[in-house]
């Protein structure tokens, strides 16, 4: 009987769980181990935010799932790994108690997601900074709460700076900071003080709409549509003000401090800020059969875990280079260690980075979340069934081959609410096989707004849970 561990519940994780479960779970042995005991559905915190939904329609509770798909689950959370062959075990640290909990393992898979950097940017977050954050339940919650604070005062009269973006040179999420922002213009217009706030997107994109995928490009009737200029045209709609190639380097009571892609220095002043932190990998011990921290031939400098791309590429090879990036996700010293979803290292930028002449690297990461994640969850878990019932992996994907669709709600009404739904392909540009210059197939790419897509929003909401509660029909639905 083989002995398969996930480490993390999230989108990567928790899919991997689900197929390993359904797949293989009455023969061996599938277990879960993860810091939350609920899977969360991140994309609906943005209505959260705004105080369009409850906390409790985002979350479920995982054990009654997993009971059902013949995976056993442990919360707590990963502390070490010992990966030498004969003693492949990991240890956690249960939630609550403290105690310490070993778990053998013959194939393990680690997407414990982002351990969100507040740090790197002093001042920044909502715990010890003067920011907010949609980044975890808590945070949501919080930063609901704070903007209707703000939106009160609004009512009373007052005029304020609401400033939402990215709050480190090196962030990623900015298609999550741009739907917040959005949807707050929205409310702002309902509740009728929208006069008395000043919007202002603050990004560290080279471009509008780069979303740190290098945009989004698609032709029709002979014409190609970029996102910066859709965005830009929503924004000017929208009565937004923006400032973009620009890197948060500390936040005060009421001031953002910043560098720009030139090297000026500035200061802006806000009532009310929802920044996204920088994503950095979750703090794992590797430790050999001798004792030695080998933590650093195992994961990056950023604490991702090292898997089957091609790494140390400037950016200019690598952006001509799509089979740099990984396509089965498996750690290259140990070939039953797999890496999902953020927790894995990418081979580099999709956007092209800079650094200006004060030598700060102003560059979004690239994204690995929702269906990028839950994908590559998918081909994790079907290649660990594969090595588990046949001794070889027969699958693979690419981000460089792999289709996304994202849908960026404007507001959650379905009679007058919009979303803009995006589809890349490949999310990773392909010049070898898309000789355009954007590397992507133009056709198949979608960028549109409407009603329409505010339904399909609220349908993926429901959609999307009914598949992670793996309910009837779950594996139908697409990732």
């Amino acid at each position: 009987m083989a002995k398969v561990v996930v480490i993390g519940a999230g989108f990567a994780g928790h899919t991997a769980a689900l197929y390993l479960g359904d797949r293989i779970g009455r023969k061996h042995e599938i277990t879960v181990m993860s810091n939350r005991d609920v899977f969360s559905y991140l994309p609906s915190w943005v209505w959260l935010g705004v105080g369009h939904m409850k906390p409790e329609q985002t979350v479920f509770k995982l054990k009654p799932v997993y009971d059902r798909k013949n995976v056993k689950f442990v919360h707590a959370a990963l502390k070490e790994v010992h990966p030498d062959e004969g003693e492949q075990y990991v240890i956690g640290e249960t939630v609550g108690s403290g105690e310490k909990v070993r778990l053998d393992y013959d194939y393990l898979v680690i997407a414990t997601g982002p351990k969100l950097n507040f740090a790197g940017t002093p001042g920044l977050g909502p715990e010890d900074g003067f920011t907010h954050s949609i980044c975890s339940l808590p945070h949501a919650i919080k930063t609901r709460d704070a903007y209707l604070a703000a939106v009160d005062r609004m009512k009373k009269g007052e005029k304020l700076k609401i400033v939402i973006g990215t709050g480190h040179p090196g962030a990623t999420c900015q298609g999550a900071a741009f739907e917040y922002i959005v949807n707050a213009h929205k409310d702002l217009v309902k509740k009728g003080v929208r006069d008395n706030a000043e919007l202002l997107w603050l990004s560290n994109e080279r471009a509008l709409g780069d979303f740190g995928v290098k945009g989004v490009q698609i032709k029709r009737y002979g014409h190609v549509l970029k996102s910066d200029e859709f965005v830009q045209a929503v924004f000017k709609d929208h009565g937004i003000k923006w400032q973009i190639q620009t890197g948060v380097t500390k936040v005060e009571d009421g001031k953002i401090h910043w560098e720009n892609y030139e090297g000026e220095q500035g200061v802006t002043e806000f009532d009310f800020s929802m920044l996204i932190p920088q994503f950095k990998g979750q703090p794992i011990q590797f430790i050999n059969k001798a004792g030695d921290d080998i933590t650093s031939k195992m994961v990056n400098p950023a604490g991702f875990v090292l898997v089957d791309a091609k790494y140390g590429m400037a950016y200019p090879e690598l952006s001509q280079t799509p089979e740099a990036w990984p396509a089965t996700y498996q750690n290259p010293t140990y070939s039953n260690i797999f890496s999902g979803g953020i927790a894995f290292a990418p081979p580099g930028p999709i956007s092209q980075p800079h650094t200006n002449k004060n030598g700060l690297a102003i560059a979004a990461a690239p994204p690995r979340t929702g269906m990028v994640s839950g994908v590559i969850g998918r081909v994790i878990a079907l290649n660990i069934v594969d090595l588990i019932t046949k001794g070889k992996m027969t699958h693979s994907e690419r981000m460089s081959e792999m289709m996304a669709a994202c849908i960026a709600s404007m507001g959650d009404s379905l009679w007058d609410g919009n979303a803009v739904v995006i589809v890349m392909h490949p999310v990773v540009p392909d010049p070898k096989k898309f000789e355009n210059e954007y590397g992507r197939d133009l056709f198949t790419s979608h960028l549109e707004m409407g009603v329409s897509g505010a339904w399909m929003k609220f349908m993926l909401h429901h959609t999307f849970i009914w598949k992670f509660k793996a309910l009837p029909g779950w594996t139908l639905i697409p990732e």
